[in-house]
């Protein structure tokens, strides 16, 4: 919490890169969105109502921050200031080609 403390002054005075700032914007709401989904699951089996409402929060939650990273990541691959690891790209590829193929099935 300090260390947010600590980085709000940068982010408040309009020195910081759109790019990065969107950035930290999600991962906040990523934070603050899977706080409050342990909070329900948590609740929820206290009150034993079934947890299965929670869950699907959850991965409707990773679904729309997979869509906005793939959006960022598309965004990323078209510059030509940055450098991109040909192992990292790899791995992503075969990511990205084995969660196509589920896809696949469910749609």
């Amino acid at each position: 919490m300090t260390e947010l403390r600590a980085v709000q002054p940068l982010l408040l005075s309009g020195e910081v890169d759109p790019h990065v700032l969107r950035d930290f914007r999600d991962a906040v709401n990523r934070v603050r969105n899977t706080a409050w989904a342990a909070q329900q699951f948590v609740a929820s089996r206290l009150s034993d109502q079934g947890t299965g409402g929670v869950v699907s929060l959850l991965a409707a939650e990773r679904i729309r921050a997979a869509f906005q990273l793939c959006r960022s990541i598309q965004g990323d691959l078209g510059r030509t200031d940055i450098r991109f690891q040909r192992g990292q790209l790899t791995e992503l590829y075969g990511a990205a080609t084995q969660l196509t193929e589920q896809l696949k099935e469910r749609l």
